[in-house]
């Protein structure tokens, strides 16, 4: 790991470890990902989750350290501690962490991962075309800034 890399993770880390909530890293230069952000922000009442893009500074040390390329990011992924759940895991996790009524969504659990993850990586490959790219990244609420990284 080279110097500037190495700042940089020691930068991360000191900002996330006061606060242990889970992080959703997205693509914000996806129209389809940075709704499903300002989605999560509205409907997540406890401030459970915060968010960070793959093209930023956080999101893309996260996306170094869980392996993802954040130049290409092909999915959105869940950080809590040192897990990260991805694909319709993710998705899931997430609605289960929002509360109800989106908490039922979990119950698509029961659908074999292999039918799952395939629905969703088809959703993601085609997200540019089906729902748009952005020429720069989403700029989120301000009134959430304590959650947004």
């Amino acid at each position: 790991m080279n110097i500037a890399r190495d700042g940089l993770a020691r930068s991360v880390q000191v900002r996330l470890t006061p606060d242990t909530r889970p992080i959703i890293v997205f693509d914000a230069l996806c129209v389809l990902c940075s709704a499903n952000a300002r989605f999560v922000l509205r409907h997540d009442r406890a401030g459970r989750f915060r968010l960070a893009s793959a093209q930023g500074e956080v999101g893309g040390a996260l996306c170094e350290t869980f392996h993802f390329d954040a130049r290409v990011p092909d999915s959105i992924f869940l950080v809590d501690g040192d897990t990260a759940l991805r694909d319709s895991d993710a998705v899931l996790a997430i609605a289960s962490g929002l509360g109800w009524p989106w908490r039922a969504l979990a119950a698509f659990a029961v659908v074999p991962r292999m039918v799952r993850d395939g629905l969703y990586r088809w959703i993601a490959r085609n997200r540019y075309r089906l729902f748009g790219r952005l020429e720069s990244c989403t700029v989120l609420d301000p009134a959430y800034a304590d959650r947004i990284l």
